[in-house]
């Protein structure tokens, strides 16, 4: 059985379409204007195993903020509905993930309760890049894509001084673990003892 999914999502602000395929090979196709946020939905793809094409368009003129946003919901949705009943699935994943100096630390449980708890004190720094990603939009962004898949997810900084590391570290920390978090374990059904997740 295909896991996998596309969603689309218009608003007044954005307009976005997004596909996954949670057995694929890492394969990415990412524009949403935002180049430093492509990098990172890149690197969601790739690290995760995860074939993912997002096309955004929105109202980059006012700010990302409006974008980065949708793009994370809509691709939360499209993670949440490839996941289908969750049946095999290894359900936990978790680890600490390097970039130079910076440290992070990932643990997530596909438990379809979305609850995210962010430790990860951002520097204040200019945004990245050309249109600009405001740094802290980077908790925004995991929060909104963790509560559109109902995941719980703890992020948790635990060394870090350049924010491009510790952002991209919690990327990759994110798609590792998702990926760890999906792979079939077994034919045993749903891995809950309420029989559904």
């Amino acid at each position: 059985m295909s896991r996998s999914a596309t969603r689309s999502r218009t608003t007044k602000e954005t307009s976005i379409e997004v596909s996954i395929d949670l057995d694929g090979t890492g394969q990415t196709d990412v524009s949403t204007g935002i180049p430093f946020y492509d990098h990172m939905l890149d690197q969601l793809g790739r690290h995760g195993g995860f074939d993912l094409t997002v096309k955004a368009e929105g109202d980059l003129h006012i700010d990302t903020h409006h974008t980065a946003e949708d793009v994370a919901i809509a691709v939360g949705e499209a993670f949440r509905e490839a996941l289908g009943d969750k049946a095999g699935i290894r359900r936990f994943a978790s680890g600490r993930y390097p970039l130079d100096e910076a440290l992070v630390d990932i643990a997530l449980d596909l438990s379809g309760r979305a609850h995210v708890e962010w430790i990860v004190p951002i520097p204040e720094v200019l945004p990245l890049g050309d249109p600009p990603f405001d740094p802290q939009l980077a908790e925004h962004v995991v929060t909104s894509f963790a509560n559109a898949a109902a995941m719980t997810l703890h992020v948790e900084l635990v060394r870090g001084r350049n924010v491009h590391h510790i952002i991209e570290a919690t990327f990759k920390g994110l798609a590792r673990s998702l990926r760890d978090a999906v792979r079939i374990e077994s034919t045993g059904g749903v891995p809950s003892t309420k029989g559904v997740l």
